[in-house]
This record gives structure tokens, C-alpha cells and sequence, in this order.
């Protein structure tokens, strides 16, 4: 399993923008496809966007796309998710996860990650 760490999350207004990181040790990633997910209180996880191990792969659940931008660094053992025009229903707690050599697909959803990092808070003020 690799170990994951995000950061970069904080308190931001409508319209701002945010870098998040999400960085692994234990091994190289450039075999994991990772994916962003976020909570909120009460509510289930949501996926906000996934990029395959490749990078050829990236996909964005509609709420975000067009706004949020998903880009790995290998070299780096990192994967970043770019935050432009934040709105306030983006605000939650952002989750990086990770799978091994998962090839993503339409049924590709949060439980087939095995690997996941502890959360970083984004809040987003009107």
C-alpha cells in the first residue's frame, strides 16, 4: 500500500482558487490511478475526479468540470487538483485515494481505492 498525504486546503472566497497535493510514499505511484473525492457532514462521498495511472485517463464528475483541473508529477510522487471559481457547495473535506494499476472505468467508484490519505478541509465562503 502506498501512504498518501494531501494538503493545501483552507478558507478561501467564491471565486478564489486552490492547488491541492496529494503526495505518496512507501512506493512509486506512477502505477496508481488516483482519484479526489470529497464530504461533506451527513452526506456521501463524492467523486470529483479521477486520473489513471497513465495520465491519458481523466475524468470529472459535472459540478466540477470545466473548473477543476487533476495533473500528476511522477517524478514527484504527486497528483494535484486545481481549484478555479470555487463555488460555496465546493466546500467539504477533500480526500486523495489511490489503487494500483486500476483502469478506470463508468463503475469505478470510491471502494475500489484501498489506499487513502487523511483529508484536507476546503471552505469556501459566499
Amino acid at each position: 500500500q502506498v501512504q498518501l498525504v494531501e494538503s493545501g486546503g483552507g478558507l478561501v472566497q467564491a471565486g478564489a482558487s486552490l492547488r491541492l497535493s496529494c503526495v505518496a510514499s512507501g512506493q512509486l505511484f506512477n502505477p496508481y490511478t488516483v482519484g479526489w473525492f470529497r464530504q461533506v457532514p451527513g452526506k456521501d462521498r463524492e467523486e470529483v475526479g479521477i486520473i489513471s495511472w497513465s495520465a491519458d485517463n481523466t475524468r470529472y464528475t459535472d459540478s466540477v468540470e470545466g473548473r477543476f483541473t487533476i495533473s500528476r508529477d511522477n517524478a514527484k510522487n504527486a497528483v494535484y487538483l486545481q481549484m478555479n471559481s470555487l463555488k460555496h457547495e465546493d466546500t467539504a473535506v477533500y480526500y486523495c485515494a489511490a489503487e494500483r494499476c486500476l483502469s478506470p472505468t463508468w463503475t469505478t467508484t470510491h471502494l475500489d481505492f484501498g489506499s487513502w490519505g487523511q483529508g484536507t478541509q476546503v471552505t469556501v465562503s459566499t
